[in-house]
């Protein structure tokens, strides 16, 4: 645990920039239940893989302009001139499979329930918050199980740690540290 500025204890993570303690505060473990919502944190979630995390919060808004507001419709129409247009982005992160990626999961969603599928993965019960760093996982039996799920279903880019990251953000399991000020979802 950290204590910022204001004297609340937050997570470890979250103290070290104003884009995290937002985040941390009013999004991270929040639960997220419509599939435009779920698209968009599964869409930047793959775009973090390999890199910090601050980074994609940094360039978010310039996501959700570049990928239509990540209307799962709009991004599934997308074709060549798109990807060339992302490509040349310097708002966002150029990366040619994961921008590929996102057009395909767009794809697959528009054939699932999408809330419906990643919550059918929620851990129950719900396990408890972590009290150390050593108690966090990097995957989790659920996260595997969405992992391998989605991919049935026409998703890519959507490994165990992805899956599991997803989870986190999007409220299925609450990794907030015990001792947080954020109340439990």
């Amino acid at each position: 645990m950290v204590e910022g500025a204001d004297g609340r204890a937050r997570c470890f993570w979250a103290a070290s920039a104003p884009e995290y303690i937002a985040y941390h505060d009013e999004e991270w473990g929040r639960p997220v239940r419509t599939d435009q919502g779920l698209y968009e944190r599964l869409t930047l979630e793959a775009f973090q893989s390999g890199l910090a995390w601050i980074t994609i919060l940094r360039k978010r808004e310039h996501f959700r302009a570049a990928f239509a507001g990540f209307a799962i419709e709009r991004v599934a129409a997308f074709g060549d001139e798109d990807v060339a247009r992302l490509m040349a982005d310097a708002g966002i992160v150029r990366n040619r499979r994961k921008i590929e990626a996102a057009i395909t999961n767009a794809r697959a969603a528009l054939d699932v329930d999408l809330t419906g599928l990643i919550w059918s993965h929620a851990p129950d019960p719900r396990p408890p918050r972590p009290r150390t760093r050593g108690d966090m996982a990097a995957s989790t039996p659920e996260s595997v199980a969405l992992s391998k799920a989605l991919k049935k279903a026409g998703f890519v880019f959507v490994g165990p740690t992805t899956a599991y990251a997803l989870m986190q953000a999007c409220g299925l399991v609450d990794d907030h540290f015990e001792g947080c000020h954020v109340p439990p979802a």
